[in-house]
Parts: C-alpha cells; sequence; structure tokens
C-alpha cells in the first residue's frame, strides 16, 4: 500500500511533547526572576531542537515543536486573540480522572472583553522557528479549535449581544489566522477541540444541560458550523485535521463514552481533512460510529496510549486496525498516540525516553500494516 506523502501520515501523533528538565528549570527560573526572556527563548530554541530530532529520529513524517513554548495546549492562543482575555479563577474545580485515583483542575474563564479580532498571527514565530528547524519532517502546527473560544464564553463584559455574532467573528479571526499561518508556509495544521468528545459522555451532557451553560443536544452542530466556516477559504494544498480529545491533564481525563452521540453530524459534517480519534481503550467505545466518516477524509486512529508507559503489543494494533477497517477503508487509515504526551506543562507520567518507545511503536506498527 502507497506511503503518505500528504498528511496526515500513516504514522503521525498529536502533537505535544514532555518538556525536558532543562526547560523546566528555565521556566522556574524565570518566574523568579533569575534569567530574562531572551535567556527563556533560547533554552525553548534548544529543547525544540532535540524534540524535533526525536521525532525525526523515530521515523515520523511529521514534527511539531512539542508545544513547548506554551503553558497549556488552548490558554497560550485563545488569550493572544484580539478582544479575548483570561478570566477569573472558576469557583468550582472541575474533577479529572485517571485509573489510580482523581484529580481536580480550575479552569479560568474566557472573558471577551471587546469584538474579537486577530491582532497579529499567533504562533506565527513558533512556526518560523519549527520550519526553519525540521530537516526530513513537515512541519505541524497545532492550535485550540475555535470551540475552544466560543463555548462557554463570558459575554457578560463585551460588545456582544447576539451569540451568532461573536461566533461570525471568531471564525473570521480563526480563518485571518489560517490565511497567515499559510503565508508563511504552514501546509499542515491540526484544530484541538475536546468539546465534540465531551458531548459523547452522558454524565457531562446532564452537568452542561443543569448549569444551562451549553445546549448540549445542539453544541456540536454549532461547532461544526463555526470551524466549517473557518475553512470555507482554506487553500487545497494545506492539511487541516481536527482532534477530538476527552481530556488528558497529567495522565488523567475529564469525560468518557463513544461517538456514538457526536457521530453522524460530526463526522460526516466536518470538512476537514482528517480526524484524529481517540480510541485507546474501553471508554473510547467501538469503531461503529466511523461508518458515518466521509468518503474523502482520513481517519487516524489513536490506538497508542499517550497516559502510560506500557508498550502496546503490535499483534493488539493490527487486529484493531483491521476492526476499524471494517467501516473505513484501510487505505484511508493511520495510526498514533491517542492524544499528546503534554497537554499543560506539567506531562503525563512518562519519561521522555518511553515517549520515544511509544513514538517508535507508531511507526514500526505503521510500516507493518501499510508497508
Amino acid at each position: 500500500m502507497a506511503r503518505r506523502v500528504t498528511p496526515p501520515f500513516r504514522a503521525d501523533h498529536v502533537g505535544s511533547l514532555l518538556r525536558p528538565a532543562a526547560l523546566h528549570a528555565a521556566r522556574a527560573d524565570f518566574a523568579a526572576g533569575k534569567i530574562t526572556a531572551g535567556d527563556l527563548r533560547a533554552a525553548e530554541d534548544r529543547a525544540i531542537a532535540e524534540a524535533v530530532e526525536l521525532q525525526e529520529g523515530a521515523g515520523l513524517q511529521a514534527a511539531t515543536d512539542g508545544e513547548f513554548r506554551r503553558e497549556q495546549w488552548h490558554s497560550d492562543f485563545v488569550y493572544s486573540l484580539g478582544g479575548v482575555e483570561r478570566g477569573a479563577l472558576s469557583p468550582v474545580a472541575i474533577p479529572v480522572y485517571r485509573k489510580d485515583g482523581q484529580l481536580s483542575w480550575q479552569p479560568h474563564a474566557t472573558a471577551i472583553t471587546g469584538k474579537v479580532h486577530l491582532a497579529e498571527p499567533v504562533f506565527g514565530e513558533h512556526f518560523r522557528f519549527l520550519a526553519r528547524t525540521v530537516t526530513t519532517a513537515t512541519p505541524k502546527l497545532t492550535i485550540p479549535s475555535p470551540s475552544m473560544v466560543h463555548f462557554r464564553a463570558d459575554l457578560s463584559a463585551s460588545p456582544y449581544t447576539d451569540d451568532d455574532e461573536f461566533r461570525a467573528d471568531v471564525a473570521a479571526t480563526y480563518a485571518a489566522e489560517v490565511a497567515e499561518l499559510y503565508a508563511l508556509g504552514c501546509r499542515y495544521l491540526q484544530l484541538d477541540d475536546t468539546l465534540f468528545a465531551f458531548l459523547n459522555d452522558p454524565a457531562w451532557r446532564a452537568n452542561a444541560a443543569a448549569s444551562g451553560s451549553v445546549d448540549p443536544d445542539r453544541q456540536h452542530e454549532t461547532n461544526v458550523r463555526v470551524i466549517n466556516d473557518v475553512l470555507a477559504g482554506k487553500p487545497a494544498d494545506m492539511a487541516v485535521t481536527v482532534h477530538m480529545c476527552r481530556g488528558n491533564y497529567q495522565s488523567a481525563w475529564f469525560s468518557s463514552g463513544g461517538y456514538d452521540f457526536v457521530a453522524e453530524a460530526v463526522f460526516g459534517g466536518l470538512n476537514v481533512d482528517g480526524l484524529f480519534l481517540e480510541y485507546d481503550d474501553e471508554r473510547s467505545g467501538t469503531f461503529e460510529p466511523l461508518r458515518f466518516v466521509r468518503d474523502d477524509q482520513v481517519v487516524v486512529l489513536g490506538l497508542v496510549t499517550s497516559k502510560t508507559p506500557e508498550l502496546e503489543p503490535k499483534d493488539t494494533l493490527k487486529r484493531r486496525v483491521e476492526e476499524a477497517a471494517k467501516y473505513v477503508d484501510i487505505d484511508r487509515l493511520c495510526l498514533s498516540p491517542q492524544c499528546g504526551f503534554a497537554s499543560t506543562v506539567e506531562g503525563n507520567a512518562l519519561t521522555i525516553e518511553q515517549e520515544r518507545a511509544k513514538l517508535e511503536l507508531v511507526v514500526q506498527a505503521a510500516e507493518e500494516i501499510w508497508g
């Protein structure tokens, strides 16, 4: 079977990587006022160069900057948009689950203080450095989905009185960002979205309905419309994928449930080139919802967990790809970890060497499956 020469690739990955100890130390020194912003940037540059070498050395055809310049996968981007600010901490902590217990996380509100707009390209310099650093891999940039801006945004201090006008401005802002990134040479862009996956969880939908924060029965359709508006003018030679995540915080997760609730509207409605879907354990449900995937889309199966260090048997990965191929032609399937390794600066409970072994496993299994 032919090797894919355009993204997404047979062996791919979601994006974030574990920060090395030297980078953690540099961030701490910067926060303490011991080093300058330039010193921190130099430490980030060195760490990103090493991360690119790790990815290319593992045999991956795409490389990210590991999201090393960010505190969280989404907030650094969202709060860089014009008219959007970091709001107050939520008074209620959100439970986060893992196999050996439970954590909690307190999100900040997304405060809309003006008309949402693009003051300058967000992560433009991040992409420029990555593009200069890769040698064999396609530079891949990850940004949060527009869903993460308009979902539960606080409009109380904003000029908006109409939700549709607000969402239209979010879509226009993202469309401008996509155009700016394309002009910089970006040809592989990923939108990270937790809401599509969260909406599959009956308990999460019930809590959302009780709080009145979203319409849990229709929110996924709204999110599809906004993303499609963003990508309406996307150049044909720019691959854009959506990653759907159930939460990835220090090896813990926020929600459970298969894709059944959203699959028809989301898989069949999103105008994207590929879908990165979590399928690393029983919380992800069955492959049956894949029957709604469009014939012009590639599905990247997240069969390798990024939450724990144990390596999945290659025979198990092969059997699961065969199961998924009952619903999507195997030529439109690819393989990846189910999520990034460090959606927040703390990272998951693995070492960098264990992370490398996971990425190498993805490459080796993909070569044996697709040739």
